[in-house]
C-alpha cells in the first residue's frame, strides 16, 4: 500500500508544484495519472523515491514512511521502489544484460558490479524476466543498438529486477512509436496481474490509459481533480483536467492511432 497524505512540494519561493495531495494506492492495483503538461505528474512520481525532496507531507509504502529516511535507510527504501524512465536511462556502451543487472546494484557490493561478477541467482533471473518480455536474444547487445521499444523493455526488467514492491513508470511510452507504446503499456498491464505489483504510470495518451490501466487520477496545477473508473473518465471529467488545454497535449499520437485502426 501507497499512501501520500497532504504532500506539497514547493521550489524556492514560487506557488508549489503539488499542493496538499491526498493518494492512495493499494497492492495490485494498475493506475494511470493524467493531466497537462506542467500538472505534476512526474514530480509526484519522484517524490514518492526521493528523487525530489517533497516539501511537507507523508509518503508510506507498506507501513514505512519514507519523507524522513536519511542516508543508508533511503538507499535501501529505494531498492523497494522500481522505476522507468521516459528517456530509458541506459547506459549506451553496457549490454543488456549488464543493463538489466543494474537492478541489483542496491544488493550487491560495489567490487561485483565493477568487475561485472554478478551473482548466478541474478543472471538466472535476468534471462527469465528478459524472456519474459522478449528480449532474451539480446542479452549480449549493446544497449545503443537496439529500438526505442526494446530499451524499454531493457528498463522494465532492470526495475523489475530490484523485486521492487511498487513499480512507477514516468511517460513510458512518450519516446516510443504507437505500436511500441501499446506493446509497453500491454506488458505493464499483464506484468501487475502476474507479479501482483501495483503500478503507477504518469502518462499523456489518455486513450491507453483508458485501455490498459483500471483506475485514473487526474491532476491540475498540483491537484488531484478527478479519481475514478477509465469508464467515469466522461467529457466532463476531461474537461476538469484539461480545461483551457490546447488538445493535442490531451491526446498525443498513439491516442489517435488508436483512433484510427479502430474506425
Amino acid at each position: 500500500m501507497l499512501r501520500i497524505t497532504h504532500l506539497i512540494k514547493r521550489y524556492g519561493n514560487g506557488e508549489p508544484v503539488l499542493k496538499d495531495l491526498n493518494l492512495e494506492v493499494p497492492d495490485e492495483s494498475l493506475v494511470s495519472i493524467i493531466g497537462a503538461s506542467g500538472a505534476g505528474k512526474s514530480t509526484l512520481l519522484r517524490c514518492i523515491n526521493r528523487l525530489v525532496e517533497p516539501t511537507s507531507g507523508s509518503i508510506e509504502l507498506n507501513g514505512q514512511e519514507l519523507t524522513t529516511l536519511k542516508r543508508d535507510e533511503l538507499r535501501k527504501s529505494r531498492r523497494r521502489i522500481g522505476m522507468i524512465f521516459q528517456g530509458f536511462n541506459l547506459v549506451d556502451r553496457l549490454t543488456v544484460m549488464e543493463n538489466v543487472q543494474c537492478g541489483r546494484l542496491g544488493y550487491i557490493p560495489y567490487w561485483r558490479a565493477a568487475l561485472r561478477r554478478y551473482p548466478a541467482e541474478d543472471i538466472e533471473r535476468a534471462f527469465h524476466l528478459m524472456e519474459r518480455v522478449g528480449i532474451a536474444k539480446y542479452a549480449n547487445k549493446r544497449a545503443d543498438e537496439l529500438s526505442g521499444g526494446e530499451r524499454q523493455r531493457v528498463g522494465v526488467v532492470r526495475a523489475l529486477m530490484q523485486n521492487p514492491e511498487i513499480l512507477l513508470a514516468d511517460e513510458p511510452t512518450a519516446s516510443l512509436d504507437p505500436v511500441s507504446s501499446r506493446q509497453i503499456m500491454e506488458l505493464l498491464q499483464n506484468l501487475a496481474d502476474e507479479l501482483k505489483l501495483p503500478v503507477l504510470i504518469n502518462i499523456h495518451n489518455v486513450a491507453e490509459a483508458k485501455e490498459f490501466t483500471r483506475r485514473i487520477v487526474g491532476m491540475r496545477f498540483g491537484r488531484l481533480i478527478f479519481d475514478g473508473k477509465p469508464s467515469d473518465l466522461d467529457d466532463d471529467a476531461m474537461d476538469a483536467v484539461y480545461s483551457g488545454t490546447p488538445s493535442d497535449e490531451r491526446e498525443d499520437t498513439g491516442a489517435a492511432f488508436t483512433r484510427a485502426v479502430t474506425q
